[in-house]
């Protein structure tokens, strides 16, 4: 395994390496990602305690830097940009003319994510194959749109193609039109895949000594992320239809509309179901042959939803949750973004937390989702401003004179 120095730039860092209780302390990621699926990966390993130096373009850097409006107060930044790449420490390098600064960090990192077209980096001698002279136990992490076989592997991948060519969309939406989800869905499962991956790669390293490359792509997500309906098709020959918020296999399970907005339940069974009934005052519905079991309903499902729908629209919200306050199936309104935030439970369980950005200040990210109980997982620093840590870096792992940095900033090699 490589033993790396742990870079100590602020004190927040100071603070957060010296804390022995995060696991994946002492591990390095090189990240030469951009946009979503792989910068999402690495920051949900940068938050189990990993180093994470992010590699950009100078002057210009990651792509969604300028996916806006709206940006950071006093900065150029998007907002967008936040989303992904907290606890994260930014490097400006040109992959073509830095390359030898590449090859030393690559000598002290434990992982290398790329998510260029299959063969890019190949050509510009930062691929695997020459990466693994440099470092045997690199783990080297591609994210790729198709991989790198099939037909498909030198076209470039987005989120939305993925979703489209994979099935995602062709199953979301209502019944007369498809529909994407509403965030990158399909990119974010990519990159907690790619970060089970390295994870796991990690582990096999740790026992044999051995690095190795890792291969994910969004097309091949997207299919594995099809679960029951991929089974459907497989096993029984039934194609994948859009219920809007219904499901294929269980009903009711779907948001109605109220007064003033929309409510969801979902019935898993036979008895909550009954008890769903005996909520609404219509128990004649549980006894009716129509809708006795699950299978029934389904079949008869356009039936029960025009009812349920006729006992929804008279209520509000508020009402339905008290109604089913004490009800043992699942059930809540459609929120906003105001309602999930200002959502008493929301601000118990701490998820959004505040950080310090260098040029806006205080910024609020939505930190970890899964809590540890002997470990640390959190959020602690800012998504770093363009090149933000370059000269750090170089002076603090690389231990590169103050004559070398200036020689690689006047070749316009950093930034």
């Amino acid at each position: 395994m490589v033993v790396t120095k742990l870079i100590q730039i602020t004190n927040l860092s100071v603070r957060h390496y010296s804390t022995p209780s995060f696991p994946l302390k002492g591990i390095r990621i090189l990240d030469l990602s951009r946009i979503i699926a792989g910068p999402y990966c690495s920051m949900v390993l940068s938050d189990l305690g990993a180093e994470v130096i992010k590699v950009e373009k100078p002057f210009s850097g990651d792509e969604s830097r300028k996916w806006g409006p709206p940006f950071l107060k006093n900065s150029s930044d998007s907002v967008y940009f936040m989303a992904c790449n907290r606890n994260k420490l930014s490097i400006c390098v040109d992959l073509k003319k830095g390359k030898d600064v590449l090859y030393d960090l690559a000598k002290k990192s434990d992982v290398i994510l790329e998510n260029y077209l299959p063969g890019k980096l190949d050509k510009i001698s930062l691929g695997y194959e020459v990466i693994k002279k440099i470092n045997p136990s690199i783990i080297y992490c591609s994210i790729t749109g198709f991989g790198s076989k099939g037909p498909y592997h030198n076209r470039g991948g987005y989120d939305v193609i993925a979703a489209s060519m994979g099935g995602l969309i062709n199953i979301t939406g209502d019944q007369n039109s498809p529909s994407k989800v509403g965030v990158a869905i399909t990119d974010i499962c990519t990159g907690l895949y790619a970060h089970g991956a390295i994870l796991a790669a990690l582990y096999h390293r740790n026992n044999t000594g051995s690095g190795q490359k890792i291969e994910v792509d969004l097309f091949s997500t997207q299919i594995a992320c099809l679960i029951n309906i991929a089974s459907n098709y497989l096993n029984a020959s039934i194609e994948g239809t859009r219920y809007g918020t219904e499901h294929a296999s269980i009903v009711p399970y779907a948001s109605f509309k109220t007064k003033d907005g929309f409510f969801t339940i979902g019935t898993g069974s036979d008895s909550q179901f009954t008890e769903l009934c005996g909520c609404l005052h219509v128990e004649h519905l549980a006894k009716d042959e129509k809708f006795v079991s699950n299978s029934d309903r389904v079949k008869n499902r356009n039936e029960l939803s025009k009812i349920l729908k006729d006992i929804f629209i008279k209520e509000a919200n508020d009402h339905w949750s008290k109604t089913f306050k004490n009800a043992s199936f699942p059930f809540g309104p459609v929120n906003n973004m105001k309602s999930v935030f200002d959502d008493d439970h929301t601000k118990q369980i701490d998820i959004v937390k505040t950080l310090q950005h260098k040029e806006a200040g205080d910024v609020r990210v939505v930190g970890p989702n899964v809590v540890y109980s002997n470990s640390r997982n959190e959020a602690y620093l800012a998504p770093p401003v363009l090149g933000q840590h370059t000269f750090e870096i170089l002076k603090n792992v690389l231990n590169y004179d103050d004559d070398k940095i200036k020689t690689l900033q006047s070749k316009k090699i950093i930034q």
